[in-house]
């Protein structure tokens, strides 16, 4: 019984003391907002990795969302015959789930995996080769050099990733349903105009603009933790996407408590 307690508090300990250490680090990144337009050339590098190089994957992803979100919504009513009734509102209802929740975790996931885990194994290639060394050696600071340009690039990119995820997701929610239930364009933008509130659209944005920087400040985190050569590296690319993911699950908890 001892035993279980005390691993129950060093692991409430431990998880303390990195977030901690996570929000130090962020503390620090931020200190160097001001040097973005100096260091543009190190943000917009970042900006073209996390955007537009993840925007076919996220275009791809949203596409396929959208089909399913409407998929299931359409599957739920028909099954307690009750499609030609809600008709008129599976358009908007296909819409609030996109906008609000599929869109924003989904492509934040799918950044955690692409965008979270490449960050974490550069910086983490650059500490177990003494790369990080060299630039103190240098006087470089590497929260300026390294951290502030992911943190900003991934906070700027991650909302207008979003925002295509959503086109494309209302797209395929539209085919989907036109093709198994014979929808017609007007009914189903028609629903979604009538039934659209601005506040849907910004809370995604505003969750997708949160999980982007969670997962850049993790992946910066672990990366510069990282020891123990190729295999060290392969671990902080596995765990800075598994946090990153369980981050963003706890977040978008909190998120749906509080809104």
């Amino acid at each position: 019984m001892l035993a279980i307690i005390a691993w129950i508090g060093r692991t409430i300990m431990g998880f303390v003391t990195e977030f901690g250490a996570v929000l130090t680090l962020l503390g620090r990144i931020l200190r160097y907002l001001p040097r973005a337009v100096r260091d543009r050339h190190l943000v917009l590098q970042q900006m073209a990795i996390v955007g537009a190089d993840s925007l076919p994957l996220v275009m791809l992803i949203g596409s396929f969302t959208g089909a399913i979100a409407a998929l299931q919504a359409t599957n739920l009513f028909a099954k307690f015959n009750l499609i030609s009734i809600a008709r008129p509102y599976i358009g908007g209802s296909i819409a609030t789930v996109v906008f609000t929740e599929l869109t924003p975790v989904l492509t934040a996931l799918v950044i955690a995996g692409r965008v979270g885990g490449a960050i974490a194994a550069q910086i983490g290639t650059m500490a177990v080769s003494e790369q990080l060394d060299a630039l103190e050696m240098m006087a470089i600071d590497r929260d300026r050099y390294l951290g502030m340009p992911r943190l900003l690039a991934a906070l700027t990119m991650m909302p207008v990733l979003a925002v295509f995820s959503n086109v494309v997701a209302l797209a395929g929610a539209f085919v989907l349903t036109a093709l198994k239930f014979e929808f017609s364009a007007a009914m189903f933008f028609d629903s979604i105009v009538r039934f659209f509130r601005a506040s849907e659209v910004t809370i995604g944005l505003v969750k997708s603009l949160v999980f982007g920087g969670t997962t850049a400040l993790i992946g910066c985190y672990v990366g510069v933790q990282t020891s123990g050569g190729a295999e060290g590296v392969g671990n902080s690319t596995v765990r800075a996407f598994t946090l990153s993911a369980a981050a963003i699950l706890v977040l978008d908890a909190l998120f749906g408590y509080i809104l």
